[in-house]
């Protein structure tokens, strides 16, 4: 039995550009693990997604920026297949409205994190995938992320890396970073990083692995510290 009226299917088709043939992959992909209406969630569905967002990704750039040489390729790879570029993407299609969710976690505003839509959005690209072939998921993927690739934001360095070698360049120590928490059930954690620069206010960050609270809390020092927006 389909999880969507014929109406909402329609509706949801429309948004996303490609219809399911299994509305059961759709269904996965937009089921957050709080839900206990279903058996499965996103989870599995991302853990694909990354692999081929990345191959649609390098692809494209390396097929439309011959003279740019393997480092700065990857630096923008980096920056378009984040958690954050994810979620921007995902902000294309009002993916936040689609996710199916527990009712607390909704009132609470989790479907509007930039963690969860980033990883619903990698849940997406798979199941695309996995229902239409790889074609299907070029098309979904260089249509949500357009906008950024014409004008990738971070030929730049990843957060981390940019924040150490401002503090190296100012002959400040390297930043430290320190796990304040890990809470939250095994497939669900939720880790919380402080990072410090000497004679600077730390800053905190959250994810939902230790490496992304770290470039979480490196990158909210930046924007407070207002080194790069």
């Amino acid at each position: 039995m389909s999880s969507f009226t014929p109406a909402r299917l329609d509706e949801i088709s429309q948004t996303l550009g490609y219809r399911f043939s299994n509305e059961a992959l759709l269904t996965e992909a937009l089921t957050h693990g709080s839900t206990q209406k279903h058996k499965g969630d996103y989870q599995r569905l991302e853990f694909l997604g990354d692999r081929v967002l990345g191959l649609i990704i390098a692809e494209h750039l390396f097929r439309n920026h011959p003279k740019d040489g393997e480092g700065q390729l990857t630096h923008v790879l980096s920056s378009l297949v984040r958690s954050e570029a994810c979620a921007d993407a995902g902000d294309t299609i009002g993916l936040s409205d689609l996710i199916i969710i527990g009712a607390g976690e909704r009132a609470k505003g989790m479907n509007l994190n930039r963690t969860v839509l980033g990883d619903a959005m990698e849940a997406l690209v798979a199941a695309i995938y996995l229902d239409g072939g790889l074609e299907q998921a070029r098309g979904f993927v260089l249509r949500c992320w357009d906008a950024q690739l014409k004008a990738p934001k971070a030929a730049v360095k990843d957060a981390k890396t940019f924040l150490q070698e401002w503090a190296l360049a100012r002959a400040l120590p390297i930043p430290c970073y320190t796990l304040v928490s890990r809470e939250g059930p095994e497939h669900e954690p939720v880790f919380v990083v402080e990072v410090e620069v000497k004679d600077r206010a730390p800053a905190e960050g959250t994810a939902k692995s230790k490496r992304g609270a770290e470039m979480d809390a490196a990158e909210q020092f930046l924007k407070r510290e207002g080194i790069r927006r």
